[in-house]
């Protein structure tokens, strides 16, 4: 084109969800069934859908996989969008399905039809995914990795290998502030949205709204596609130099109050 159009993709995300161990330790039923709902939501083809899960290997995260196991036994299949992405999702889990590190756990009732999506789970230890981070690759559809890390070392250590995602989840209770604060810089680096005791398939469009993230989330990081903030992708600044008063915009000029402004680098109102 003569005048390019700039590119704002989504391309790659998985969400990660990290189960912290006060929090999973009071509510593990509740997040394991929390968690399937959100996944199979809308045949798990959200951008934001939770694609990772990370939590430290023990009885707690085992009743977590027990209940999330009892959920989607129960989750019906429902019709992806396309043919095409419903074979990639299928490949996909086929993939994980042959993969020697990774066990398959859970799974959705049987495809009711030729492009219906069956959802799936699959676990594997922190270990192995720090030995092959490309498990994290993501399969676009009802399916999701459990990593479970042996301790909380593991857990950050796993964490710093990860690509840029469009949201980061925290479950998390009073008693896991102290490790919520040792990720949280990581995050911050690694996501567009963090939320806290919550699940990624909201968007709820507000002021504050963060919907992007470092590559390969999107191509182009630095702003949001949903809130206030994405007019910002249709805006560019222009500077005026020593232009007379008479001809620069009416915000610019001397005499206009009640907004916010910088005058010779001092904030004005």
């Amino acid at each position: 084109r003569p005048v390019p159009i700039p590119v704002y993709a989504e391309m790659s995300s998985v969400n990660p969800v990290f189960l912290l161990p006060a929090a999973l330790e009071a509510r593990a039923e509740a997040l394991g069934a929390g968690f399937v709902g959100s996944l199979t939501m809308g045949a798990g083809q959200f951008c934001t859908n939770p694609g990772l899960v990370l939590g430290i290997d023990g009885p707690a995260l085992d009743r977590f996989v027990t209940a999330a196991t009892d959920a989607m036994a129960g989750a019906a299949s429902q019709v992806m969008l396309t043919p095409g992405i419903h074979q990639a999702y299928t490949s996909g889990v086929a993939r994980w399905a042959s993969a020697p590190a990774l066990t398959q756990v859970a799974h959705g009732q049987e495809a009711a039809g030729p492009t219906c999506g069956q959802a799936a789970l699959f676990t594997m230890t922190g270990k192995d995914f720090i030995a092959d981070p490309s498990h994290a690759e993501e399969v676009f559809g009802a399916a999701s990795l459990l990593v479970r890390c042996a301790d909380l070392d593991e857990m950050a250590a796993v964490t710093a290998l990860l690509e840029g995602q469009l949201t980061a989840t925290l479950h998390l209770d009073d008693g896991d502030t102290d490790l919520a604060k040792k990720l949280l810089p990581t995050l911050e680096r690694l996501a567009g949205r963090i939320l806290a005791n919550g699940w990624p398939t909201g968007v709820e469009v507000t002021d504050a709204q963060v919907h992007g993230g470092p590559f390969p989330s999107t191509s182009d990081g630095r702003s949001t596609s949903v809130g206030a903030l994405a007019i910002d992708r249709f805006l560019r600044p222009v500077a005026y130099q020593d232009l007379p008063a008479a001809l620069l915009p009416v915000d610019l000029q001397d005499g206009t109050t009640g907004i916010p402004r910088r005058v010779d680098g001092k904030p004005t109102l």
